[in-house]
């Protein structure tokens, strides 16, 4: 393997202060509640409701409800393909960290949660669409998302990476529009019912690439399941806390995004399609653009291809050779 590809990470906390930064992809769920006018108010709303889900959650030996709060920061990591100091922004996500008020420790939580990437805008943006140009049937490429899936696992099983987190990553999704759920017997303290799809889906092999497996579940009181992408045992290896951390954040994101789903008035049955065509749904007090979210990712694609795909080319093409898959 190529020794020259390295990674910086940078931290950020994310609080009502935050504001992105220039690398940061805007149409990243946290920096597109950090624009605008009400911007502040978005942020401050953003993260009541997720302490409130976490106190919800957590709920032993905390009868007021309000023993925890959830603090955030966003983990930038950067890539440097020749090891010549040159980055390009790669990955994005975020860590959960909690406080507890009763004892006064802070307990690190998961990272991962929201996951960011240009170059998956690249490959869904870019690469895709052109592949498919004049096809009479929609195809996938033959190493669609290899490259991606290599710089991921590169970093998880970098130096840096150990030094800077205790655990594997978890990614939480949406579930997709496509496919139909199923709810099983199976269930979890936290995590809740556990549903399986009918099928798999572009998102989980592309994931899959990542070395991530995926798994549903709907928490107590949600009304629609999560994709948890994970390495490991997620049940096992992870706390309650810390799952709990992961669920009150990413749910929060999901009701603000896709409202139809995750903010609907009635709960997935034992059968559940999930529509954003729903219209029995409540909207959050919490500016979200959606539609300005879709038209940016071709042009955050174009910039990938133009800044860092194009460039390194040949760097990236004989480093990807030589990676194990």
């Amino acid at each position: 393997m190529n020794k020259d590809v390295t990674f910086t990470v940078k931290h950020q906390r994310f609080d009502e202060s935050y504001r992105p930064s220039s690398h940061t992809r805007i149409t990243t769920n946290f920096a597109n509640l950090a624009r605008g006018a009400q911007r502040e108010e978005n942020l401050r709303n953003t993260l009541a409701m997720i302490d409130n889900r976490f106190n919800a959650l957590a709920h032993w030996d905390n009868a007021s409800g309000d023993r925890y709060s959830v603090e955030l920061e966003i983990v930038s990591v950067d890539i440097d393909v020749k090891g010549n100091g040159e980055t390009f922004p790669s990955i994005e996500v975020l860590k959960t960290n909690i406080v507890d008020t009763h004892t006064q420790k802070r307990i690190e939580g998961i990272v991962g949660n929201n996951f960011s990437s240009y170059v998956r805008d690249y490959d869904f943006s870019i690469v895709l669409s052109d592949y498919n140009k004049g096809q009479p049937k929609f195809a996938i490429p033959e190493n669609f998302g290899e490259l991606h899936g290599k710089i991921f696992k590169h970093f998880v099983n970098s130096d840096v990476y150990q030094t800077h987190f205790k655990k594997p990553p978890v990614i939480c999704l949406s579930v997709s529009e496509n496919k139909t759920y199923h709810r099983t017997e199976n269930r979890h303290p936290v995590l809740g019912i556990e549903y399986q799809p009918d099928s798999s889906s572009l998102t989980e092999m592309y994931f899959n690439k990542m070395g991530l497996k995926v798994r549903y579940f709907m928490p107590p009181n949600s009304v629609a399941p999560l994709a948890f992408y994970f390495f490991g045992d997620l049940l096992n290896d992870y706390t309650h806390l810390e799952l709990i951390s992961t669920i009150s954040t990413m749910e929060t994101f999901q009701k603000i995004y896709r409202p139809e789903i995750y903010n609907a008035n009635a709960v997935a049955g034992a059968c559940y399609k999930p529509s954003l065509r729903q219209q029995d749904h409540s909207l959050t007090r919490i500016v979200y653009d959606r539609e300005e979210r879709s038209q940016l990712a071709v042009k955050q694609g174009k910039y990938v291809e133009e800044h860092f795909i194009k460039p390194y080319q040949s760097a990236l093409e004989q480093w990807s050779a030589s990676a194990a898959l």
